[in-house]
């Protein structure tokens, strides 16, 4: 898979999405990287980890967040990519579900846009993606949380995501798919989706998983939010066990060398 001028070999191995939140209320990281200089400390400090590519946040997803508009939104992510993709040579996704975002940030040179509402929020973001040719993160959400079967009305939600993006024009070998994690979900529901992951493989997209710090992981081990590590490790491990692409992540570090020793024993490196 080709995102930006960097090939991923799907199915080789799992890859590394580090969290770059540009926003004062994100539910774990708020606040710090809003600057510039702080944004590329913080992004030299995750490659040299291991990251393999960037996901940068100019409005937080968390419940109960503020609604960011638009020129808000551009203001904080795109001075932040344009400093990024001067200094690094690393694929940047941003993290977006507004189809005005997305243009502007891939114009300043973005290569990827996960839309955390799987191109069903704004009609025209599918558009953008495909004028770009851009590669393309299909998450799963749902104005409401009522499920007939958790698993099977997650995969056939993403079916309709997938179907509607490639009609418009989004090349199949460009798309991701989040089972959203954390999204129109309980959190039974989170760990019953997490050990069917799996079944994603349905789609024949490459998954990304989003656990890093979240709720799910406090609500199983009755920790906060700063001490939920170990937690997201158990998940990631997971994931590579059950075939994920990439995992989005805060930790890098940590979560490379539990992959790495992961695929070491599946027989992967």
């Amino acid at each position: 898979m080709q995102i930006g001028n960097r090939q991923f070999e799907i199915g080789k191995k799992t890859y590394v999405m580090g969290i770059l939140n540009v926003t004062p209320d994100s539910f774990s990281d708020g606040g710090k990287w809003n600057h510039i200089e702080d944004a590329i400390r913080q992004t030299e400090r995750m490659l040299s980890e291991g990251a393999d590519i960037l996901d940068i946040g100019g409005e937080s997803t968390r419940p109960g967040h503020t609604p960011v508009d638009v020129k808000e939104e551009i203001a904080r992510v795109i001075p932040i990519i344009k400093a990024i993709k001067e200094r690094f040579d690393v694929p940047v996704s941003v993290d977006t579900w507004k189809a005005a975002v997305a243009k502007e940030a891939l114009e300043a040179g973005a290569d990827m846009i996960n839309d955390i509402w799987g191109l069903q929020k704004d009609k025209d973001m599918a558009a953008v993606i495909s004028e770009y040719n851009a590669a393309c993160v299909i998450m799963h959400n749902r104005e409401n949380g009522h499920y007939d079967n958790l698993v099977e009305n997650v995969v056939s939600d993403l079916k309709r995501s997938i179907a509607y993006g490639t009609e418009r024009g989004i090349a199949r070998d460009k798309i991701l798919v989040d089972p959203g994690i954390g999204f129109a979900k309980t959190p039974e529901e989170n760990l019953l989706l997490l050990n069917h992951l799996e079944q994603l493989s349905e789609l024949s997209c490459p998954v990304l998983l989003g656990t890093s710090r979240k709720s799910v992981i406090g609500y199983a081990l009755d920790l906060p939010v700063e001490e939920r590590l170990e937690g997201t490790l158990a998940t990631t491990v997971l994931g590579v066990i059950k075939g994920c692409a990439f995992v989005r992540v805060h930790d890098v570090k940590e979560n490379v060398r539990v992959i790495r020793m992961t695929e070491a024993v599946l027989g992967k490196r």
